[in-house]
């Protein structure tokens, strides 16, 4: 029996979510390819970025980084599915490999009973994505996260309601009383801070959600150098300099879960740390 997110985190200790797989070499991110290589490195969520073509399939990519992953200044969302399924993904040095846009269709059944799943960039589309989600009969897999606008929590309580959800919250808690009012099964929330003096990054804040019975999610990856994810306690300084002020702060921060893209050397810092 698949084991949902909270029995994971009680049985596992502190979890690790692989910021769109492990991709190196010549594997280019939010591939199946890479998604493997995060399980086999001890991924326990696999995140993922998700769109929809022109024509209404849903497909796994970030929009906006068509030049860096496919060397074309294009609108991947545009095009039609034929011709996203013509498209190879390039690596680091913007060389085209042999791997494809994967279809959502193909990294759910591809990924069915193995792992959880954060459907990232979804909410606008989330009910072409819940049809499909569905359709494959996955649900207990499936964690969404957005931003906790009226909008997009409408969005969830409408399309989503029994799904594991979690907010995004930045800085400070904007809306966790409203979700609980709310038809929203609210796991927890993901918090995103420049500084350790924010609101969401302190211990009362971070026990009051433990005490809802919450998980909490935090970032150790770095996605620009100009905007830190959580006070500066990143992969960068976890690998280059000591673990410890990296993963091991968030670890005693409280993180149920921690998002990098060192899927590897997180997983072994815990391991040895007995998380």
């Amino acid at each position: 029996m698949f084991k949902n997110l909270k029995d994971l985190r009680e049985e596992k200790g502190t979890l690790v979510a692989s910021h769109r797989g492990t991709s190196t070499g010549n594997i280019p991110c939010n591939t199946i390819a890479a998604f493997d290589i995060a399980l086999k490195e001890g991924a326990d969520i696999l995140e993922m970025d998700l769109f929809k073509s022109v024509d209404g399939e849903i497909f796994v990519f970030h929009t906006g980084m068509e030049p860096s992953h496919l060397d074309r200044h294009i609108h991947i969302e545009r095009l039609t599915a034929e011709e996203i399924k013509n498209l190879r993904l390039c690596n680091g040095d913007l060389e085209e490999t042999f791997i494809s846009v994967n279809k959502f269709d193909d990294v759910l059944e591809h990924f069915k009973g193995r792992a959880i799943l954060n459907l990232d960039r979804s909410i606008k589309i989330l009910d072409s994505v819940i049809e499909v989600v569905e359709r494959h009969n996955m649900r207990e897999q499936i964690l969404l996260k957005s931003d906790p606008s009226e909008q997009s929590l409408k969005m969830v309580e409408t399309f989503a309601p029994e799904y594991d959800y979690m907010p995004i919250f930045m800085e400070k808690d904007c809306a966790f009383d409203k979700i609980e009012n709310m038809n929203i099964n609210c796991v927890g929330a993901e918090l995103v801070f420049a500084s350790e003096d924010a609101e969401i990054a302190q211990d009362s804040y971070i026990e009051k959600l433990h005490k809802k019975g919450k998980i909490v999610w935090m970032n150790s990856l770095v996605y620009s150098s100009k905007v830190p994810l959580a006070a500066g306690h990143s992969d960068d300084i976890s690998l280059t300099d000591d673990p410890e002020k990296g993963w091991g702060w968030l670890v005693d921060k409280g993180a149920d879960i921690i998002q990098t893209d060192w899927t590897y050397h997180c997983v072994d810092f815990l391991k040895n740390r007995k998380r």
